[in-house]
């Protein structure tokens, strides 16, 4: 399994380069981040080339998708996400979809969102760049939020239909909202980008928890993905110590 630490989660409230510098040093070369309109890129830049990290993704502009009259303003801000995973030689980048939206029937917030996803097709394969959007559990952490169950999302992956769209499986998010990890990810691997995971429950390390993780892992190193899985967690020890751990 190839490792992307999240460095807004693990070192949340840190020093971002700090914390860069404090992952290389736990033996890790793969890293993402969430939000990059708050952070100075150009640092981001240059200590990435000195420690000879790669950027495996970060987020898009937060703008809905589920609001069709938002559609030019999300392009333009997606835009905008891939002039700078350019110049982090980064290939990925992650979005939500938006909180569901009181009056508007389900079907047709699914609808924008597909239409939505279907428009940026043309910009992502220009740069290529893969979009992976993401179900979130509406249990705990993400109240009011559109996508939360892994059927309609992989469903919207196969409406859009292209390689550049891709669904982001958190197995935290899912086991919250629907559990079947394992046999779930053996059946949609191919329309799975991205990984995200985290300890079940508290959203800490991944010993910290109901799920076997070592198990999981195992069974998706069997399948044909051949991606990261992103280190999301918020960790309850010094998280340097996590990140030793699970290179054992």
């Amino acid at each position: 399994m190839k490792y992307s630490v999240c460095i807004d989660a693990l070192f949340n409230g840190k020093d971002f380069q700090k914390s860069m510098k404090k992952v290389s040093d736990s033996g890790m070369n793969s890293m993402e981040f969430w939000s990059w309109w708050d952070k100075d890129i150009d640092s981001i830049l240059v200590l990435k080339n000195e420690l000879e990290m790669e950027v495996t993704a970060f987020c898009t502009r937060f703008i809905s998708l589920t609001d069709p009259s938002r559609r030019e303003e999300y392009i333009r801000g997606l835009k905008e996400s891939i002039l700078v995973a350019k110049s982090l030689d980064c290939k990925k980048l992650i979005t939500q979809v938006g909180d569901e939206l009181t009056g508007i029937s389900r079907e047709e917030q699914h609808r924008s969102i597909v239409d939505g996803l279907k428009a940026c097709i043309s910009v992502l394969e220009k740069n290529d760049i893969t979009l992976v959007f993401e179900p979130l559990n509406t249990l705990v952490d993400h109240k009011g939020y559109y996508l939360s169950g892994s059927d309609e999302a992989f469903k919207i992956e196969e409406e859009v239909g292209s390689r550049y769209v891709k669904v982001l499986y958190d197995i935290y998010h899912q086991q919250i909202t629907e559990g079947n990890i394992i046999s779930t990810i053996e059946k949609n691997i191919e329309k799975i980008g991205h990984f995200h995971c985290a300890g079940i429950q508290g959203r800490h390390e991944l010993d910290q928890g109901e799920l076997n993780y070592r198990y999981i892992f195992d069974a998706i190193d069997k399948t044909s993905y051949q991606g990261y899985m992103g280190l999301e967690y918020f960790p309850l020890r010094e998280a340097t110590e996590g990140l030793e751990e699970l290179q054992k």
